[in-house]
């Protein structure tokens, strides 16, 4: 006998962006309608693009900073993916008002719009930058909290928020703590910040490729669609008031990276409050929802290779910019 599937209703907050797009993707592959709400702010709707030719997709443009332009987006629907979030280290440090809105006030708006409509399940983007300077590698979800700018700080009072709201209010809920997440669609624009848009806009103009400090620096490099996957996986569960890291079961050093890219290197100074390594440990994951990544460092390298052209519009970043880009970093951050 067939069995119908179970198809469900979602909603993805920040869905425009990078990670939240590939999200979507998967959702409407599998068979469920989506709604993305997204300001646009850090989005864009040819991230979109596939989503828009499925009859099961609906964007709405919003604010999660405004509870009343969430009024009637979460009705009937099942599974709420809370992506929505300003990113970047210096900004965050600039502007801490404008993170704490979003990151913060705008985290308790989805819970309390979450909550009134009895959704089925809240899965929360958060950040592993809330570990800080690890002392401890493979990094467990037990590590010490220690957030080391605004942006890891309002982001971990977030998953507080959401962890909360699980125990008081029995939101059916859980948190990712996402690890260097990479591949195609990842922001470029605006402000100087993650590797692959900068070395990636630097090949296609043949510039050297600039290297912190000494490059043997390590991270949990985690491709965006195994991450879509923890996410999809997550959502599946019956677990809640928990928090799981989401990594790809390795580290791999900047130098690597650049091997892989293949190009010439210029090195600039190594910054503080920045860790030497940054590597989860994913047996939380794998033993409680059954979850790994798949997708290897070298195939994720040369997939989004194979993407490279949607990098084009990427800032050109040289050591004298990312000098003036990074002073107020070099400035808090000692």
């Amino acid at each position: 006998m067939n069995v119908k599937p179970l198809y469900k209703r979602a909603v993805v907050t920040g869905g425009a962006g990078f990670i939240g797009s590939h999200l979507t993707d998967l959702l409407l592959e599998n068979g469920h309608s989506v709604t993305v709400v997204d300001n646009l702010c850090g989005g864009w709707m040819r991230n979109l693009k596939q989503a828009e030719t499925d009859p099961n997709f609906r964007f709405v443009e919003a604010d999660i900073r405004n509870k009343d332009s969430l009024k009637g987006l979460f009705d009937g629907v099942d599974w709420v993916f809370h992506l929505a979030a300003l990113a970047d280290i210096v900004p965050s440090i600039e502007k801490p008002r404008d993170y704490f809105e979003t990151n913060v006030d705008g985290t308790f708006n989805v819970l309390e719009a979450a909550k009134k409509a009895d959704v089925k399940r809240f899965l929360y983007a958060a950040s592993s930058s809330c570990y800080g300077i690890a002392k401890q590698y493979p990094t467990p979800e037990t590590a010490p909290m220690n957030p080391q700018y605004p942006y890891a700080l309002t982001k971990y009072l977030g998953e507080q928020l959401v962890m909360h709201w699980a125990q008081v209010y029995q939101l059916p809920a859980l948190s990712l703590r996402l690890f260097n997440v990479f591949g195609p669609r990842s922001r470029t624009t605006g402000v100087y910040g993650a590797v692959f848009g900068v070395f990636l806009a630097q090949k296609l103009r043949q510039k050297p490729f600039t290297v912190v400090g000494d490059g043997q620096q390590t991270r949990d490099f985690t491709f965006v669609k195994d991450v879509a996957d923890a996410f999809y996986t997550a959502a599946q569960s019956t677990l809640s008031n928990d928090s799981m890291n989401v990594g790809s079961s390795g580290h791999y050093s900047v130098n690597r990276l650049v091997e892989l890219l293949g190009g010439p290197i210029t090195y600039i100074p190594k910054r503080p409050g920045e860790p030497d390594c940054t590597f989860a440990d994913v047996a939380k994951i794998q033993d409680k929802l059954g979850w790994k990544s798949k997708c290897s460092f070298e195939e994720g390298v040369r997939h989004i290779l194979d993407h490279i052209d949607g990098f084009r519009d990427a800032p050109l970043w040289e050591p004298d910019t990312i000098q003036e880009a990074t002073k107020t970093w070099f400035q808090y951050l000692k």
